[in-house]
């Protein structure tokens, strides 16, 4: 289980298999404490009984990120693919779950070029206009200004927009890689 970034291709898979094994070792280690300290005492009155209940605090917040993260899904491959072939001198980030006070919005793809800012997600529960809301008041308290965000259901017409920016990139040859670095490090900071 090779360690992935936030932001790369698979790192929400990556990370429901970490949380799961996780949360079976932690428990397991809670389980066999409160076994041997039986064995050893005949008794649940014991040490090792109490270090096994506080063993499950752990144990138990590595259980509530695993079912917060596992309704998700990571960017399928071939979209993948498809996506760093099109926006190869832009800024991408992949397999976002990104939360807000009042919602958690899975999106698979956001690509950032200057002041744009356009993600792709498949997941129909996401609500397009509140993440781009959200992303915009994000980077508005940040000190990014005049950003255009949007989020799209439709993987072809964000596609779309993808070869527009990048060959607006590629024409203008305009790289504004130190601002968009900022943004996607932002980005990356409310995401789970």
């Amino acid at each position: 289980m090779k360690k992935k970034e936030k932001g790369q291709p698979g790192y929400i898979r990556w990370r429901k298999e970490k949380y799961l094994i996780g949360t079976i070792a932690e428990f397991a280690v809670v389980i066999a404490l409160v076994v041997l300290g039986y064995m050893q005492t005949k008794t649940k009155l014991n040490l090792l009984t109490v270090v096994a209940v506080v063993g499950c605090l752990p144990a138990s917040k590595m259980l509530v990120e695993f079912i917060t993260i596992a309704p998700h899904q990571s960017i399928e491959k071939d979209i993948y693919q498809e996506i760093e072939a099109k926006a190869s001198l832009l800024k991408r980030v992949y397999d976002l779950v990104i939360t807000s006070p009042e919602k958690v919005m899975p999106v698979d793809a956001i690509v950032i070029s200057g002041h744009t800012v356009i993600g792709y997600a498949s997941n129909t529960k996401t609500d397009e206009v509140t993440c781009a809301r959200y992303l915009k008041d994000m980077l508005n308290a940040n000190h990014h200004e005049k950003m255009t965000v949007k989020i799209f259901h439709d993987y072809k017409a964000f596609l779309s927009r993808v070869e527009g920016m990048n060959n607006i990139v590629e024409v203008g040859h305009t790289e504004n890689g130190r601002e968009d670095r900022a943004v996607r490090k932002l980005i990356l900071s409310t995401c789970m």
